[in-house]
């Protein structure tokens, strides 16, 4: 087994995936992991477990007010929570997070709203919130761009002498897009503090990783000169050592790291998507017994740790933040059109200007329309 150290290629495990907790629940031992979740009790990890509850009561919750006609999509993240909330719970809070658009525990954890977190989806605003008061940037859609928003964040942060550190979020269909391979060009050389957290969740929207990736993605990285880590990525205790290794990494002048978190999507791409369509049945079966909630339960249980009592006040605050989700849903009203122009300059130059006059005459031209089609029916 190796020590995993910075500048330590841990991809080497020839395939074998970083893991602390069993999928039945057992706790297991790593010398390389161990030391780095030393202050992690049980306490700790109910914590984690709380957490990842309330992440999929989010998802499932979402999805419901998008399924009744309130939201336009929703990407759910449903089967990935320990991915996010391992790796989110290792950051400090003076660094920032680059994401793709089913970050959505991520952004639970750093602290977004839940009204903030429907912005986006309720069609209400182009972004769902300030980025500076969470240390999070607002989702980006297009496949791979943070990554790029990430390193060049880091490289800042390299200018001004900081020890934080970016870290990107992408799936494994971004692994093949360019932009991401030119922000590992860019991190590794100017050795910027910057981890790239790939969950590699099997489907790039409907084409399964087999397509694109011959080996493990974590085998990438290296050829740029990036070390790795592979890890169980339903086990969020694994997650949180591998997200801490990568992170001292990084901050401490080390340049990158990439983790790839192995993991499953449960749902669907996004709301609009039909996944029976593109794989079987019996796969996804074979994934739910691989559950990351009922993993750590498992484990919690059976040291004693979650009690009753303690279970039914988790299940009564992942309710109450649903609760908190779907009225700031329903919160959401309409924002003027012209409000499009707001926030673009901090002085308005002379064509946006004109551009604005041109769009409310054209939206007064409704209106005039309205007025004059009542007139007529006097």
């Amino acid at each position: 087994m190796l020590t995993i150290r910075p500048g330590t290629d841990t991809s080497t495990r020839q395939g074998q995936l970083a893991r602390l907790i069993a999928p039945d629940g057992e706790r297991l031992h790593d010398p390389d992991l161990d030391p780095w979740v030393a202050d992690v009790f049980e306490e700790q990890l109910l914590g984690l477990y709380e957490d990842m509850v309330v992440a999929r009561r989010i998802d499932t919750e979402a999805t419901a007010l998008q399924r009744q006609g309130q939201l336009v999509l929703w990407p759910p993240l449903i089967g990935q929570e320990a991915a996010q909330i391992g790796s989110a719970r290792a950051l400090r809070r003076g660094d920032f997070v680059f994401s793709s658009y089913r970050e959505n525990a991520v952004a639970y954890v750093r602290g977004v709203s839940m009204t903030d977190m429907l912005r986006v989806w309720r069609g209400s605003q182009f972004s769902g919130w300030n980025p500076y008061d969470v240390g999070m940037a607002t989702p980006t859609v297009i496949i791979g761009a943070q990554t790029l928003h990430a390193v060049g964040y880091a490289m800042g942060v390299q200018h001004d002498g900081a020890d934080d550190i970016a870290i990107a979020y992408f799936g494994d269909g971004a692994t093949s897009e360019g932009d991401t391979n030119e922000a590992m060009v860019f991190a590794a050389a100017y050795g910027s503090p910057v981890v790239f957290f790939c969950q590699n969740n099997q489907y790039a929207i409907s084409e399964p990783v087999g397509l694109q990736a011959q080996k493990p993605i974590a085998d990438r990285s290296p050829g740029f000169g990036i070390p790795s880590i592979r890890v169980d990525g339903n086990d969020v205790l694994a997650v949180l050592a591998a997200t801490r290794i990568a992170a001292e990494h990084a901050r401490s002048g080390e340049g990158p790291m990439f983790i790839e978190a192995v993991t499953y999507r449960l749902g669907p791409h996004t709301t609009s998507d039909d996944p029976t369509r593109y794989r079987e049945s019996a796969e996804l079966d074979t994934w739910r017994e691989l559950d990351p909630i009922e993993r750590a339960r498992l484990l919690l249980v059976d040291s004693g740790a979650l009690t009753e009592e303690r279970a039914a006040a988790v299940k009564a605050k992942s309710d109450a933040i649903a609760k908190e989700l779907r009225d700031g849903c329903l919160s959401l009203r309409p924002r003027d059109p012209l409000s499009i122009f707001d926030d673009v300059y901090v002085q308005a130059p002379s064509a946006l200007q004109r551009e604005r006059d041109a769009y409310a005459a054209y939206l007064a031209s409704f209106q005039n329309a309205d007025d004059q089609a009542g007139e007529a029916s006097r």
